[in-house]
């Protein structure tokens, strides 16, 4: 018995348990009242219509103007209110007020009608009886979001009504109460379903915020972490082009000035050979921290990936922007403490300004990674902005790079040869095969030009292979003692496919093995040295020499030297200039030779162009050498006319200044 007294007591109350639900019940309980005090004043008015000539005035014209007053004022006053924004809490508070004032209208209107039961005929009467009916039913329909509120109404208008119309003994008025107490009843039965499913659907949706809210900040924090660079704690790749597609947008409404710079840190692959990847990994942190300290509202900075960094500079023309450069630059040259050893790298810095260059934002960062290029060439560790040289520059790389996608590599491509000479007996002990292209719409194609682009898209694999088999086919004619020397792209040795590919090569020859030797540059040893010493291995166990070409130009350490079988290493031509009367040139090269003589390998010194550096090399023992002071590059058939003159040396000589 308790336990009902109770539950008809917590029906009768404005739950306040759940702010989530008050909100859900006032949202959808404001939308109805305003309809609620239409069906009111509307059913009144009738009535009162009705019985303008048969009732009282106080009943009929006084009271009903009165009432039709209030539930306008309240209905258009409920119109307003529902557009502003609540708490749960004034929620609460308007609902209870409603709650409130349901029972005195309830027992008003209900007086009301039962006091103008009395007037009139049949007709008259039985539009009271249809009033207290449609309304308390219309009611019932309106409040079935504020449940106590249609709990109040229903009992307070009911029961008054069954009674009247069980007392007037009329039997249509007994079954119309009767009637109406059962509708009522199956209409309260429906409220309370309607309820409880609606108050379950308003915390089920509360759950679901409260997800769709956690997945929202799981989505800013996913966001965030796909926009940073995971090592370096910096906004990462895909940052920086979303970035400056937006910064570029807005730069060219507003004609603003937008600035990108590309930065690539030098010597960089050593320290991880060296010290190991995770001395590496705290390099890369320590440069992004370096790179922090410049970050402002006009300087952002981004890891591009591996040891490639960009910036994005707003309001920075180009003096400015190359100052920044120089400093950021400085910056990065500082040393770094490992605790295990001290160590230092540099960086090149490419810079490209929007309006000068770029029709988006993709094509700015292209002409930064060209100046990056450029600086990587001509100024390492410097800081190169993009220009109108370099602006030709890269239009001829798209030219030759769109030609050569659709060259007959077959047909266009051919092979001169440099004679490496044996600077004691003039003799010549081998040649270099070198690629020339010669293109049917843009001319003759430099080897430094097409190369690289063929390693970009490519095609540097059928170059190789097809050169290969052209070169070895030349050398099968010359003397068993002249050798072949072949370069190779560090795109050659990256998978064992192509290395066998390239062994294939060589035994379909029929060529042997032991003559050639196969040139590589510390680029293709130190892109991937555990993948290079595999391939040169494979090669050594042919019989092929391995030749590590261009030695000291780069950033390779002696280690390469000593953990790979090589057979020779060529001295790059930038240390034999002028050897005579630079005293650094000629300690560097004494050092190479005594190294390669200490591990046995054959020294053969490249760019050779005058008779002096000639002695200077003699007198230190170089034996073989190549350059213009002896022969330039020469077609496959003079190469034979060389050989018959190798019985007269004066001849060679006057040919060498020919």
């Amino acid at each position: 018995m308790m336990h009902k007294i109770r539950w008809i007591l917590e029906t009768l109350r404005v739950p306040n348990d759940n702010p989530e639900l008050t909100l859900s019940q006032f949202e959808a309980f404001s939308k109805q009242v305003p309809l609620l005090y239409f069906i009111l004043t509307t059913n009144m008015l009738s009535l009162a219509w009705t019985h303008r000539d048969i009732a009282p005035a106080y009943l009929v014209i006084y009271l009903p103007a009165v009432l039709s007053f209030v539930f306008i004022l309240r209905g258009v006053g409920w119109l307003v209110a529902r557009r502003r924004k609540v708490d749960a809490a004034q929620a609460y508070h308007r609902l209870r007020a409603t709650n409130r004032l349901a029972a005195p209208i309830a027992i008003f209107c209900t007086a009301w009608s039962l006091a103008l039961l009395p007037y009139g005929n049949g007709y008259e009467q039985a539009h009271v009886a249809f009033f207290m009916a449609i309304t308390v039913i219309g009611c019932i329909f309106c409040l079935m979001h504020l449940r106590s509120a249609a709990m109040v109404v229903t009992v307070l208008v009911n029961i008054p009504f069954f009674i009247a119309m069980v007392l007037s003994g009329e039997p249509t008025f007994v079954a119309t109460g009767v009637n109406v107490i059962l509708v009522s009843m199956a209409m309260i039965t429906i409220l309370l379903t309607h309820y409880r499913d609606f108050r379950q659907l308003a915390e089920q949706r509360h759950v679901l915020q409260a997800q769709n809210r956690t997945m929202q900040v799981l989505s800013d924090e996913n966001l965030r972490l796909a926009n940073l660079d995971s090592l370096t704690l910096i906004a990462n790749r895909r940052s920086f082009f979303h970035t400056l597609e937006r910064r570029h947008a807005q730069a060219e409404a507003e004609g603003g000035i937008l600035a990108v710079g590309v930065i690539d840190l030098d010597g960089f692959k050593p320290i991880n050979d060296m010290y190991g990847h995770s001395a590496g990994d705290r390099v890369l942190v320590e440069i992004a921290e370096r790179l922090k300290r410049f970050e402002s509202e006009t300087i952002s900075v981004y890891r591009l990936g591996g040891d490639e960094f960009a910036l994005i500079l707003t309001a920075f023309d180009e003096a400015n922007a190359m100052a920044l450069g120089t400093r950021i630059c400085d910056a990065i040259a500082q040393r770094i403490n490992l605790g295990s050893g001290v160590v230092q790298v540099t960086a090149s810095l490419g810079i490209a300004l929007y309006p000068d260059v770029g029709e988006n934002g993709h094509d700015l960062y292209e002409r930064a990674d060209y100046a990056l290029y450029t600086a990587k060439r001509h100024h390492r560790a410097g800081v190169v902005v993009f220009n109108a040289v370099q602006a030709r520059e890269l239009s001829r790389q798209k030219i030759v790079e769109e030609t050569l996608q659709v060259a007959d590599l077959e047909k266009e491509l051919s092979l001169v040869y440099q004679p490496i000479m044996d600077v004691a007996s003039r003799r010549c002990v081998g040649f270099e095969a070198l690629a020339r292209w010669n293109c049917p719409t843009i001319g003759q194609v430099s080897p430094a030009e097409f190369i690289p682009i063929a390693e970009y898209n490519g095609r540097i694999g059928l170059i190789t292979r097809l050169l290969l088999e052209r070169a070895l086919a030349a050398a099968a004619t010359w003397p068993d003692d002249v050798f072949l020397s072949f370069n190779l792209s560090p795109h050659d040795l990256v998978t064992i496919e192509g290395v066998m590919r390239l062994i294939g090569i060589v035994e379909d020859s029929g060529f042997d093995a032991r003559r050639i030797t196969f040139e590589i540059t510390e680029t293709a040893v130190m892109s991937d040295f555990e993948q290079a010493s595999t391939a040169i291995h494979l090669l050594r166990q042919l019989g092929c020499g391995i030749a590590l070409d261009d030695f000291g130009t780069g950033y390779a350490s002696l280690s390469y030297v000593h953990r790979l079988p090589l057979s020779k290493i060529k001295v790059d031509g930038s240390f034999v200039s002028d050897i005579h009367r630079r005293g650094t040139s000629f300690k560097i090269v004494k050092s190479v030779l005594a190294l390669c003589s200490e591990m046995g390998l054959e020294a053969i010194v490249e760019g050779v162009e005058t008779e002096e550096e000639r002695v200077i090399l003699e007198e230190l023992g170089v034996r073989s050498v190549q350059g213009f002071h002896f022969a330039r590059p020469m077609a496959e058939e003079d190469t034979h006319a060389l050989f018959d003159q190798a019985k007269n040396p004066d001849a060679i000589k006057l040919r060498s200044h020919s």
